[in-house]
Order: C-alpha cells, then structure tokens, then sequence
C-alpha cells in the first residue's frame, strides 16, 4: 500500500511542476529542482540555473502539457523514475510548437523531500 501512495505523490509532484512550469512559477520550481539537476531538451543540456533562467525570460515557455499516460518506478525508496508520455505546447524564442514526448524525470527523496534531479525530453516519431 505505501509503494502506491509514494507513486501517486509523486505523479501528483509531476503534474504541480508542470502547472509551475506552464505558469511561470521559478520560486516553486527553484525549490522543487535538485541543486545538481541536469535538464536534456533537443537543442542540449541545461543546469537547474540556466533552466530557471529560461522560464524566468520566457525563452521557453510551457504553454500547455497534455499528459497521456504516466507510470512510476522505485529503485530503492529514495529514487523514483516517472515517465510521461506528452504533447507539448512551448514557445521557444518566438515559435509555437507543439511536439510528442516521452519525458524521463528522475525524483530523489532527501530527509522527506523529493526533488527533481533529471528531467529529459525524447521526441516521439510519431505525431
């Protein structure tokens, strides 16, 4: 029973952070992101810093996640790895585009606290 109530807290941890990411909301966010977490999009790598960064300027903008499906897995009980399969709505500099994702976000829980330590975007082929 306690292995379904952590994934469901931290699917539900998953969905506030992209209403946070969606929203703009970088003091969430900051406190949600791991001080070491790498972000993997399609044109490269980000530190949590450059990632917060571009919320922040609006040089990514979330503008609408639809999430398809969502599972968890636990290594250990400090390590969850969430994967979302998506269709993305961002703003990226200028141009709205919408892309199919399977995102791979890896949790780690220290004293009680799940944060963020990698979220990365693999785009799907099909549309």
């Amino acid at each position: 029973m306690q292995n379904v109530n952590l994934e469901q807290e931290v699917i539900n941890l998953s969905k506030e952070k992209w209403r946070w990411m969606s929203e703009r909301k970088v003091d969430s966010l900051d406190a949600l992101f791991h001080e070491k977490a790498v972000f993997v999009h399609m044109g490269g790598t980000m530190s949590k810093d450059q990632e917060l960064d571009a919320i922040r300027s609006g040089a990514i903008h979330y503008k609408d996640v639809d999430i398809q499906e969502v599972s968890v897995r636990f290594i250990g009980t400090t390590t969850a790895i969430l994967l979302n399969k998506i269709r993305l709505v961002a703003v990226v500099g200028s141009d709205e585009v919408t892309n199919p994702f399977v995102v791979t976000e890896v949790y780690v829980q220290q004293s009680d606290i799940w944060t963020l330590a990698s979220l990365s975007f693999t785009r799907l082929l099909t549309p």
